[in-house]
């Protein structure tokens, strides 16, 4: 914000939890929160089985024995959980015995298991086999195998693991963070050493977002067998918990955090160091008397329900509060009427709003009585504004909402360059991983670089530099298994070929054995196309887009050894350019690839006109990005109304040596289809591409707006005058509070953020924009700004939307700490949550903003 920017002073203390995706929990009051006293006293009891007292704890009571019926889950294990738990033939940390042996033991720890997993965790022998630990070998490299022991913490949701030599606890992951797990060799690395150990042994941890992948061989097949479905047991129960689980997740996690000596209380010192973990710079004598409140048994620490208080003073939500009670003429309850008028009156809801009252009440209200009342307390209203149905994103455009019978050319396509690079294209490691990251974030169009490679094997790899190089058969089996996985809809696979005549025909073979019928190799009904087909059309269907020897109507008539000839419409000078190109590529490119080429023949671009004169709407045109921002400047309307007919791809400069990325919007603008960004590099650019891509299923396609879908449009993204309709919509966003902010990355301990916020406007030029909040000092927990900004939209059907959460610096540049991005078409108004995302555009749960959001449209002219 600079030298000039005002702090302003922090709030009362807010939100904290942790959420997945679209789903922030926020903070409840104390009727939600009595679930989590059971958790920490279920903690103690845990401690007594073990034979360990805090300070204070009853004597005697042992647990239930090893025939006990498995009960919930508590007890968080991290790193900073009691001493790590070597192999069974290494002594305990902490008593200097070795570990007990025998169907004691194990009738004990059944015994204390099942009193702390989740409630839909059922303590099975494999996860009992993975809290006991498992030695297993960690593979970076064919030469890089170090033995590690890995052990499942108490709470079931954290993996932790040592090394074998040291004892040392080297890192921990929550369930949560893991995407999936893979059998076998499936990771360039395991496949390496496919030789050596057998797939039964193999498998790999995929975590979310950017996050290197973790390659594990286990001793014998069963043990590789208990953690892949352990892990996929655990890995359902972390994506399915509903918004109690989460609570009581929660809870379990900050006690266990905050109690540092493990003796399940938590003296003043505990909490202020709790204070420091949770973002909040608070007065000693302020956080001392909060402590002493909560302390009913004036024993000087918080046990249980005392705990259970002390998190309800932290945690209040005056703005929320404040909201219920205006609508709720008791100021305790909404009845169904009442919230119906906020659902009307504030969040704009005009259909079904009296059927949407009574789901909300029966799927968020957390008492009986009320729900059988059908009346929301206070604590279902905050559940609601916190759940998706109370996100910024409208919840009916997650799913697939838009017409997919159009042609391709009429839709934005989420699209990859240099996918194989999961680095910089300089020195960058060359991976499979590239391609399965880019399919299961939707993208559909893939690049591949093939150059000849030993024993008559093509290779993918950026040519010319120092990147890895992996065979382009493994390339093709991942993309026919992963391309289908994330979006029914056709994959383009964009060859850059720069193979030998005999390897161009090993190309082709390897596409044909390996996609089979995923392949397009005809057209769909057999005939030269006037217009593309639709993504419903090409359903599971993978387009090759590269050279091609003469036009298509050649590769339907059937092979031949003859130069195609030109159609009797073609001029002379024309034709005879057209039949020097096909002589060309006939020597350069083998058939049997070019056969394979059908809706995508990369033609060169030598000006609209010339383009517009052939109206062969299955070729296409790849644009260096200065190529096309010219084109832009000179002639938008022109790019626009090709655009309309046929598609054109967008690639980053090849000065970008660091993989970095240029900005998509401006090629959108123009309606460019193609528009290919390296998904290997986080920022603003990705984070533009994430939001435009995250509606409609996620499927990699987006309808373009009507007046980019017409051919004869009159609309120039430099002129918005040009697109027919109303004048321009106004967006007013009030920033109201924060929920629980990140720290940097990075960040020296106790450093606690100054948190503003600053919304951008991302489309026509005449809408770029962007306006920033205040600084908070001090107050990463629950700050307040309560500040309006407003954005005048001349385009809206091209605008994104960009809210990003920084540390404010008045002497460097400001840190990151979380963004979210959206199409405006997205944007639900009134009261909303925003759940904010990491720097890799993963979930950073529990972090959110709340907003109000106005949309003001230009009053309708009247009629004559």
């Amino acid at each position: 914000m600079g030298m000039g920017a005002r702090p302003q002073t922090a709030g009362t203390a807010g939100c904290s939890h942790p959420c997945r995706p679209h789903h922030c929990l926020c903070t409840r009051p104390l009727v939600l929160l009595r679930s989590g006293v059971t958790l920490i006293r279920s903690d103690l009891e845990r401690r007594r089985l073990r034979g360990v007292r805090g300070p204070g704890a009853s004597r005697g009571g042992g647990g239930p024995g090893a025939d006990s019926p498995p009960r919930r889950c508590q007890g968080a294990g991290s790193p900073g959980s009691p001493g790590p738990v070597r192999p069974p033939a290494v002594k305990h940390p902490r008593s200097g015995a070795a570990p007990e042996s025998g169907s004691c033991q194990r009738g004990e720890r059944r015994a204390m298991a099942s009193l702390l997993c989740n409630a839909r965790i059922q303590l099975t022998d494999t996860l009992e086999q993975m809290q006991q630990g498992t030695l297993m070998r960690k593979v970076k490299s064919k030469s890089w195998k170090k033995q590690r022991f890995f052990k499942l913490q108490d709470d079931c949701m954290t993996i932790w693991y040592q090394s074998k030599r040291t004892g040392k606890t080297e890192s921990a992951f929550s369930i949560s963070d893991v995407e999936t797990v893979r059998e076998g060799h499936q990771s360039e690395v395991l496949q390496s050493l496919a030789e050596e150990f057998p797939p039964e042994r193999c498998f790999t941890i995929v975590f979310y977002g950017r996050r290197g992948n973790l390659d594990l061989i286990a001793g014998s097949a069963e043990e590789a067998q208990c953690w892949v479905q352990g892990l996929r047991q655990l890995i359902e129960v972390a994506t399915t918990m509903d918004q109690r689980e989460k609570i009581d997740q929660w809870i379990r996690d900050w006690f266990q955090k905050a109690d540092k000596n493990k003796d399940g209380r938590m003296n003043f010192k505990e909490v202020q160091r709790l204070l420091k973990m949770m973002n909040v710079d608070m007065n000693e004598d302020h956080a001392l008397r909060l402590f002493q409140d909560a302390d009913k048994s004036e024993s000087g620490t918080l046990e249980g329900e005392e705990f259970v208080l002390f998190y309800k003073a932290l945690t209040q939500r005056e703005e929320v509060l404040s909201l219920f009670q205006e609508f709720s003429e008791d100021g305790k309850k909404l009845t169904l009427l009442e919230l119906v008028d906020f659902l009307r009156q504030e969040q704009l809801e005009d259909e079904g709003t009296e059927e949407m009252a009574m789901e909300l009440i029966d799927k968020y209200e957390p008492s009986e009585t009320a729900r059988a009342r059908h009346v929301l307390s206070a604590d279902g209203f905050l559940m609601y504004l916190c759940s998706p149905e109370g996100s910024i994103f409208n919840p009916q455009h997650r799913a697939l909402w838009q017409d997919m019978n159009q042609p391709l050319c009429h839709y934005f396509i989420s699209s990859s360059h240099n996918t194989y690079l999961i680095e910089d294209q300089l020195r960058g490691q060359s991976s499979i991983e590239g391609y399965i990251r880019a399919l299961k974030r939707g993208c559909r169009c893939l690049e591949v670089d093939c150059w000849d490679g030993p024993n008559g094997e093509p290779m993918v790899y950026h040519g010319h530099t120092f990147t890895s190089k992996i065979p382009f058969r493994e390339v093709v089996s991942t993309l026919g298994k992963y391309a289908f996985k994330a979006s029914d809809y056709p994959v383009i696979l964009s060859l850059e070929n720069h193979c030998s005549m005999e390897q161009q025909e090993v190309l082709a073979q390897q596409l044909k054995d390996i996609l089979g019928e995923q392949l397009l190799t005809t057209t769909i009904d057999g005939h030269v196309p006037s217009h593309l087909p639709s993504p419903e059309e090409l359903k599971h269907k993978i387009l090759l887009k590269g050279k091609k020897i003469g036009r298509l109507e050649d590769t339907l008539d059937g092979p031949g050894d003859e130069v195609p000839d030109v159609s009797d419409d073609d001029n002379g000078a024309e034709a005879e350019e057209e039949r020097r190109r096909a002589k060309k590529d006939k020597e350069t490119l083998a058939q049997a690839l070019s056969d394979c080429v059908i809706y995508c023949k990369n033609v060169s671009f030598r000006g609209f006109q010339e383009a517009r004169s052939h109206s062969r709407p299955s070729e296409i045109s790849s644009l260096s990005e200065a190529k096309a921002r010219k084109l832009i400047r000179d002639a938008g309307n022109e790019f626009v109304r090709h655009n309309a007919w046929q598609l054109t791809r967008i690639y980053p400069s090849g000065m970008r040596t660091d993989s970095s990325n240029y900005s998509p919007q401006e090629m959108w603008n123009a309606g460019c289809q193609i528009v290919a960004l390296n998904f290997q590099t986080a920022g603003t650019e990705m984070d533009l591409c994430d939001g435009l891509f995250s509606q409609n299923g996620c499927c990699g396609y987006v309808l373009k707006p009507p007046f980019m879908r017409d051919e004869e449009t009159l609309f120039n993204p430099s002129d918005p005058s040009s697109r027919e309709g109303p004048g321009p919509i106004t967006l007013t966003i009030q920033v109201i509070s924060g929920q629980q902010l990140p720290k940097v990355a990075n960040s020296k301990d106790g450093a606690i953020i100054d948190p503003l916020v600053r919304v951008e406007i991302h489309g026509v030029p005449a809408d770029q924009a962007h306006q920033e909040t205040k600084y908070i000092e001090n107050n990463g927990f629950n700050p307040r700004w309560d500040e309006t900004l407003q954005f005048q939209l001349h385009v809206p059907e091209l605008a994104l939307v960009r809210f990003v959460v920084e540390d404010y610096d008045k002497t460097s540049r400001n840190d990151f700490v979380g963004q979210f991005t959206l199409a405006f078409a997205n944007i639900k108004p009134g009261y909303r949550h925003i759940h904010l995302l990491s720097k890799d555009g993963t979930s950073i749960p529990p972090s959110s903003l709340f907003v109000h959001i106005r949309i003001t449209e230009p009053p309708v002219p009247e009629q004559d």
